[in-house]
């Protein structure tokens, strides 16, 4: 039916134009509605925390740390998930996929986010798949060696090495972990060929070191310190600026006639892209708040680590940065992914 110019004369009349505004103040209440609302509430069931490496290791040790004091700030569990293999790309890419809500969540680590993109020359995830959350803690590299390996430090070490090329070998938790890219460091600076031998996870590693079926390794403090002062492995020296408050007794590489070396790991938070500013605001204050209880920056003094909270967009800036430098480290000791 076509409107007479009479009609529309009617619809221009006051009544009309408060009947039209009406309506359309209806439809947009209609489709706010429509919008999900579940981040208004959030969290309103348990978070997962996903973990790119396997039990035992520093990873796991921080997160389960992390992860029972911010499901008390939360009011909702954290769940800490390990999802070990390639790298940590499981993991990040799993997370990568997951709906940006909050409830899916990953421990960002050194090796998935500034390693890998040197390592790799396609990967499945990328920088803009995640919002940045925040830093958590910094852990130093500890080099070690088994109990029946002939060198009490790492001067013998290196001297070992030297003697045999290419026969002693070292564990990490996989190709492009923190303790991969540390001992070949090390290598590169010492100017010795060690074997490498990847594992998945840090917890294997270790447990082959213990046994004797690798000659050393490189990893965070966590889980190593305790075997070591059993007297089951040896530290020989820790790749931070400065020595451990947990090793007071153990030099630092830089002490022991390599200046400048810093091989020290971190971790932090991410969440999905398009996480929701509310959300990852308060991911952000509940992981803070967590560092910030005194039992838990004492267990990780304890473990060697130290808490060193940034907020997302330092954290986010921090990553570029470590990128650029293991960069450099990957280029220098010719790593390629196996």
């Amino acid at each position: 039916m076509t409107l007479s110019p009479r009609a529309g004369r009617w619809q221009q009349r006051p009544f009309f134009a408060t009947l039209r505004r009406a309506l359309g103040l209806a439809s947009v209440a209609v489709m706010a509605a429509s919008l999900p609302l579940a981040h208004a509430a959030w969290p309103e069931k348990p978070v997962r925390l996903v973990v790119p490496y396997g039990p035992g290791g520093s990873s796991d040790v921080i997160a389960r740390l992390l992860a029972s004091e911010m499901g008390k700030i939360l009011g909702q569990a954290v769940v800490v998930d390990n999802k070990a293999g390639a790298s940590g790309i499981i993991a990040m890419q799993e997370v990568a996929r997951a709906a940006p809500d909050g409830y899916n969540v990953v421990l960002g680590h050194v090796g998935t986010l500034a390693v890998n993109p040197a390592m790799f020359a396609k990967l499945p995830y990328r920088e803009e798949d995640f919002a940045p959350v925040a830093l958590l803690a910094k852990v130093p590299m500890v080099f070690a060696v088994g109990a029946k390996v002939p060198a009490q430090n790492l001067a013998e070490f290196v001297a070992l090495a030297k003697a045999r090329p290419g026969k002693l070998n070292y564990g990490s938790a996989g190709n492009g972990s923190a303790g991969h890219l540390a001992f070949e460091m090390l290598k590169v600076t010492a100017g010795i060929d060690v074997t490498h031998v990847p594992y998945k996870g840090t917890g294997a590693q270790l447990n082959d070191l213990l046994a004797g079926n690798t000659d050393a390794a490189a990893a965070g403090p966590p889980g190593f310190v305790a075997q070591a002062k059993a007297g089951k492995i040896r530290i020989i020296a820790s790749g931070s600026p400065q020595r451990l408050a947990a090793l007071p007794n153990t030099p630092t590489v830089a002490e022991l006639g390599y200046p400048g070396f810093d091989s020290s790991q971190w971790f932090g938070i991410l969440a999905p892209a398009r996480t929701p500013p509310d959300v990852v605001a308060r991911l952000h204050d509940a992981a803070v708040k967590a560092l910030n209880v005194p039992a838990v920056r004492a267990r990780l003094e304890d473990e060697g680590s130290t808490a060193s909270p940034m907020g997302p967009t330092e954290f986010a800036g921090f990553i570029k940065a470590e990128r650029e430098r293991w960069g450099t480290v990957v280029r220098k000791a010719g790593l390629r992914a196996e």
